[in-house]
């Protein structure tokens, strides 16, 4: 991991963005044209690309209930024990976050309010390049159903033998979906987007994906809505002389492990923890499956950050965001109103962030890539619309017309204006 001082990481934050969007644009070149295909061709060009990228044949895109069932074979009861049991903390969490629609009939002749509608039809990335992620299923597909949505779609990418990852298929039936298709990659996003032969148009698509995934759901916003463009996975972990050197550096690799542009962050106040910590994550690497991947990670964008005081480390998180916030220092909770954005925070030794990934209950769909500043993690209150509601009596609009009327003339919208005004005329002509 790479060792930085404060000011060494202001200075090189600045030449990382300009060659992240350069990578960028040459991304982007390919993700439209795939988009263009799909989007002209249809089924065809689907076939075409999970022949190209994912080096299978697929004719029928849908899981088949025999598939289904074959899944359920497959998998462990510890497994279905441990699913079940995420899934119920899940739901209890979001439960809390679904909104009722209201109406306030508070003044005489007049009613506002808000009406409050899940969508009809909504698409979940769930990726399957180099794992699976049955969490990913729960963590989209338990919120959508909360909020009422009626056509779940679940689209993921198969495996070499043409099959759904089985972990994916018993997570999507305990979640309550079963249109499962077959399709990856930024075609998948593409076919959802614009509906094809065999594909739904939907009105949203979540979930996180690959940077192809993310680019194509950027391009396609606008004629579709979606939840966020996820960048590579981050954790930030604070950690003081108080900190447990060994769980700090587990914690860094749980996230090195996703990929090779994972990002693997620590801040400390001490040099000494700082040596602790790197002899840790070199000592726990060696034992891990995916070292090659966490090596290229570390390598990469692995850091640890040496600063002053915690005001110091607070600044800098704030100015990076995180996805993951790990504040492993001395009373956490009582420093949590420094943070002001970050997706997910965890607070203390014994809240790692894989507590939170499975079975906490607040969801795992968190925003990456600094959007914390402004993006919220997935919820309920992503799978619904709200509509104003407005009713005025005559007497109410009359008692308002005149404030219309001057605003609307200030505006030069004459129109707005005339709509009242003719009201009002009629009104006074009866009189």
């Amino acid at each position: 991991m790479e060792r930085l001082t404060k000011h060494q990481y202001w200075d090189k934050k600045e030449r990382s963005a300009q060659l992240l969007e350069e990578k960028e644009a040459v991304l982007d070149q390919t993700v439209v044209e795939i988009i263009k295909r799909v989007r002209n061709e249809g089924d065809p060009a689907i076939r075409s690309f999970t022949e190209k990228f994912d080096r299978v044949q697929i004719l029928d895109f849908i899981v088949s209930e025999e598939e289904f069932a074959e899944a359920r074979k497959s998998v462990s009861p510890a497994f279905m024990k441990a699913i079940k049991h995420a899934a119920e903390n899940i739901s209890q969490y979001h439960k809390k976050q679904l909104e009722q629609s209201w109406l306030d009939m508070s003044e005489p002749g007049k009613v506002v309010g808000q009406k409050v509608t899940p969508l009809d039809r909504v698409a979940i990335y769930v990726p399957g390049g180099k794992a699976a992620y049955p969490s990913t299923v729960l963590m989209n597909a338990i919120p959508a159903k909360i909020a009422g949505v009626k056509h779940i779609y679940i689209t993921t990418p198969p495996q070499a033998d043409g099959k759904i990852n089985p972990y994916v298929l018993v997570a999507a039936k305990e979640a309550g979906v079963e249109n499962i298709y077959k399709i990856g990659g930024a075609q998948s996003i593409a076919a959802f987007a614009y509906g094809t032969e065999s594909v739904p148009k939907v009105q949203k698509i979540t979930g996180p994906g690959n940077a192809y995934v993310a680019s194509a759901k950027k391009w396609v916003y606008g004629d579709v809505a979606i939840d966020m463009i996820a960048g590579p996975s981050e954790i930030l972990v604070v950690a003081d002389e108080t900190a447990n050197a060994n769980f700090v550096a587990a914690d860094l690799l749980s996230q090195a492990e996703h990929d090779e542009e994972a990002r693997a962050v620590c801040i400390t106040t001490s040099d000494t923890q700082a040596d602790a910590i790197e002899q840790a994550v070199r000592s726990q690497t060696k034992n891990l499956a995916r070292k090659e991947i966490i090596e290229k990670s570390l390598a990469q964008h692995g850091k640890i950050i040496v600063v002053n005081t915690l005001d110091d480390a607070f600044s800098i998180v704030n100015d990076i965001a995180p996805e993951h916030l790990q504040l492993m220092i001395a009373n956490p909770m009582e420093k949590l109103g420094a943070v002001k954005h970050a997706g997910a925070i965890f607070l203390g030794n014994y809240s790692p962030e894989a507590l939170g990934d499975y079975v906490a209950g607040p969801n795992h769909t968190l925003p990456t890539n600094g959007t914390a500043t402004f993006a919220s993690p997935l919820g309920v209150y992503d799978f619904m619309k709200k509509s104003s509601v407005i009713y005025y009596d005559k007497p109410s609009l009359l008692a308002s017309a005149d404030t219309i009327i001057e605003i609307a003339n200030t505006e030069q919208l004459t129109a707005h204006a005339q709509s009242v005004q003719i009201r009002k005329e009629e009104t006074d002509a009866k009189l």
